[in-house]
């Protein structure tokens, strides 16, 4: 047990020594997750920062990447596009939920609203030297209106859209659909950068924007 212990307390202290390294001036850590993001089986380290740092909907967030290498830790990667503002979520204020590691890829969930909600989740695969969006999911609606899902599969291009209608009056029949659409090429540095990217559905000419 006093090994194990020790064993933790060792582990740990590099971890904080990786994080106030390369933490931004006057930031405080949102959340820190571990997890093998490149596949070589050695767990690299993301940290969510809220910086002190402003823009029109609050304080802007930074996730770093950090991976070891001969012993040292550096940043993989970094971004301040793929976080959310502090009060991008609306009336639900903060819109940050989680960041995961599963089977790779590295999951970052958002949402925000008010009797109006949404949310959605990022998913990244570390390829080409970067991490790229290579899928996308979200939910939006209203009880007693209508809710919107999205599934979207940026690497086979494969996206589903179904909009369940409760409120037939006003929004019309439920609807669904299906395409192929490729060439997005969507990443930590330009995720949030650009305007909304938008798609038009050609059969129900309903909207998707990432």
């Amino acid at each position: 047990m006093k090994n194990t212990s020790c064993l933790l307390l060792m582990v740990c202290s590099v971890f904080s020594f990786a994080q106030k390294e390369f933490q931004p001036t006057g930031s405080t850590v949102i959340e820190t997750v571990e997890g093998d993001l490149d596949g070589d089986r050695i767990p690299e380290q993301v940290i969510i920062y809220n910086t002190k740092d402003t823009a029109e909907y609050g304080n802007i967030r930074e996730i770093q990447i950090l991976k070891k290498v001969n012993g040292k830790w550096k940043i993989l990667e970094k971004s301040r596009n793929a976080i959310l503002k502090s009060r991008d979520g609306g009336m639900m204020g903060d819109p940050y939920q989680s960041t995961e590691i599963e089977k790779g890829i590295l999951m970052i969930t958002q949402a925000g609203g008010s009797s109006w909600k949404w949310g959605y989740t990022d998913k990244y695969r570390f390829q080409n030297g970067r991490f790229e969006l290579i899928g996308y999911s979200s939910s939006s609606g209203r009880p007693e209106e209508y809710w919107t899902d999205v599934d979207f599969n940026l690497s086979t291009g494969q996206l589903t859209f179904e909009k369940e209608v409760e409120n037939t009056k006003e929004y019309g029949k439920s609807k669904k659909e299906t395409l192929i659409k490729k060439g997005l090429k969507i990443n930590l540095q330009n995720r949030n950068q650009e305007k909304r990217r938008e798609i038009l559905l050609p059969k129900t000419k309903e909207k998707v924007y990432l």
